[in-house]
């Protein structure tokens, strides 16, 4: 079995080990699942700008956070008016969540 081939278990999966997916065909063709275009703009991936954005957030405030960039960053290329009023409401849960913790 060659590496593109290789089936990992969910411990592979998720034990912190880096990947080298460079040779894969989602670099050079469409691949709505790696590399979605509604969530890459400029070379810039939308997972990454949410790790950079959450790495030192609290986990009661990062996944709603995270939401309002993705909607954010799509709203354009996907659902429009939809994803920015999804935005707003995770953005209103975000407010509610931080006064919450800071009263």
């Amino acid at each position: 079995m060659n590496d593109l081939t290789k089936e990992f278990s969910l411990k592979d999966m998720f034990d912190g080990t880096d990947y080298d997916t460079s040779d894969t065909p989602h670099e050079t063709a469409y691949d709505p699942v790696n590399h979605p275009v509604h969530y890459n703009y400029s070379g810039i991936e939308c997972i990454e700008a949410i790790e950079a954005m959450t790495e030192n957030m609290s986990g009661s405030t990062a996944p709603h956070a995270a939401n309002v960039l993705k909607y954010l960053w799509r709203h354009e290329y996907k659902n429009g008016l939809q994803d920015i009023d999804k935005a707003i409401w995770y953005l209103n849960r975000l407010k509610n969540r931080y006064k919450e913790l800071h009263k």
